[in-house]
């Protein structure tokens, strides 16, 4: 597209650029993108974000600012940021501006989409009439508390290295293969090493055909970090108008918090008194609500939260959670005994763990689990005290069992082969409940702890 008006570089700050035009110029608006030379020849995009005043505009860069110069040429190009859209990004890797990441051919695709769009209002999960449809994920803890459902919103929440990457690749491999879904991915500022660990295993597996990923990586600037989560929103949206059920995978939501707080400050706005951006809780809903169902056709999202140092508490984690329909905590101190997936079942929650949802077998075995690991926690206190052989019978079977039961819930996932030397399994619900109801009713009383720890369906005898 031709350029509509010209402006000249007069400061750069980092990833912040400002940017002067004639006077009597009409200026660019804001989101509009800019583009700006290199000394080699390198163009880079610009996004309009502030507009000040004698005719000046400050603006976000989207990439790498390495090698502009002061009184560089910079063009308006009179569109927002626009993404291809449709059938044609299916199996390709993007930025957030749309441009080929994985040194395939120029992306071709019939339509390109704004990515900045205002919510379509808040629709139901369930038609009028209908039931929650269950999405089966065939990891037994998932599918046995937290139970994911067609078109609502899982939060993945854990801090560093406890495997919330792992897990979302993991539910990947499993639901897309079963799904008849189409599938998006937005890498939001997460390591380079897990985006081409990612795309290689999809290839290998060769699902990368029914999966359209779009990565602002955390090498990348703060802009491009933010705009990678609405650049995957979008590619949902518009399969979601083809009547397409999408897959919606982010990884991860705090990042793009955390972008954003980053290009707060640059602009220097006052942050708030727990030092997020000011525009924290309205940033997260313009992401948030945009996921939403159509006319039977549905977004179901699964995102990765960061939790810094653990806290549950910490202001952007509060914010995104209460967006989310059930909320699958990691904790690190499973991770140290050894349970892998290391979810927490007392800190997690979901508002899908209802009889008339998931039946009343596998809800009462779910209520019998939870009561189990309660108890487990404060007898596990006690015995670190007094020692097993202090407690009185009942209370030493119902331990036993709980451990039986924590180690049948652990299982080898097939992109953690490398780690753990296991081939993964994937577990149907049946075979999960029977598991554990057998478990339960002291069936496996006489079998080894260790003999239930990372299998998959539980063998008929020991």
């Amino acid at each position: 597209m031709s350029a509509l008006v010209e402006g000249t570089l007069t400061q750069l700050h980092g990833p912040v650029a400002e940017i002067r035009f004639a006077a009597g110029t009409l200026l660019p608006s804001i989101g509009e993108i800019l583009e700006a030379q290199t000394v080699d020849g390198r163009r880079v995009p610009f996004e309009v974000v502030e507009h000040l005043m004698e005719g000046r505009i400050r603006a976000m860069a989207l990439a790498s600012t390495f090698d502009l110069r002061r009184n560089s040429a910079v063009a308006s190009l009179g569109r927002p940021i626009e993404l291809p859209v449709g059938e044609g990004v299916l199996g390709r890797v993007m930025n957030v501006t749309g441009q080929p990441i994985d040194g395939g051919a120029p992306i071709t695709a019939a339509r390109r989409r704004p990515i900045h769009q205002s919510a379509n209002g808040r629709s139901r999960l369930i038609p009028p009439g209908g039931t929650l449809e269950l999405m089966e994920t065939g990891i037994k803890i998932i599918d046995l508390l937290f139970p994911l459902a067609k078109g609502s919103k899982t939060g993945v929440l854990g801090g560093a290295a406890l495997g919330k990457s792992l897990l979302t690749l993991e539910l990947i491999h499993n639901v897309v293969v079963k799904a008849s879904a189409v599938c998006v991915f937005a890498g939001v500022g997460e390591r380079i090493r897990e985006g081409n660990e990612l795309v290689r295993a999809l290839k290998e597996q060769q699902l990368l055909g029914n999966v359209a990923l779009v990565f602002g990586q955390m090498n990348e600037s703060p802009g491009a970090r933010f705009e990678a989560a609405f650049a995957g929103v979008t590619m949902a949206e518009e399969y979601l108008k083809e009547g397409h059920d999408v897959l919606l995978f982010v990884d991860s939501v705090f990042r793009f918090v955390q972008a954003g707080a980053e290009v707060s400050a640059l602009l220097g706005r006052i942050p708030s008194e727990t030092g997020y951006q000011p525009t924290l809780a309205a940033e997260v809903s313009s992401f948030q609500e945009r996921i939403t169902t159509r006319l039977g056709s549905a977004i179901t999202a699964i995102e990765s939260v960061y939790v810094p140092s653990d806290d549950l508490t910490d202001p952007a984690v509060v914010c995104i959670s209460s967006y989310l329909d059930q909320v699958i905590v990691l904790s690190r101190e499973r991770v140290q005994q050894g349970f892998y997936p290391a979810i927490d079942p007392l800190l997690s929650s979901s508002s899908h763990l209802d009889e008339r949802v998931v039946g009343a077998r596998q809800y009462r075995l779910a209520q019998e689990t939870l009561v189990l690991l309660k108890r487990y926690e404060e007898l596990r206190r006690i015995v670190a005290v007094i020692g097993l052989d202090e407690l009185p019978p009942q209370d030493q079977q119902l331990f036993s069992r709980a451990r039986r039961l924590q180690n049948f819930l652990t299982q080898p996932f097939f992109t953690a082969e490398l780690y753990t030397g296991k081939p993964g399994q994937y577990v149907p619900l049946e075979a999960t409940l029977e598991g554990c109801e057998r478990i339960l009713t002291g069936a496996c009383d006489g079998w080894p702890d260790d003999s239930l720890y990372l299998i998959g369906a539980l063998p008929e005898h020991m």
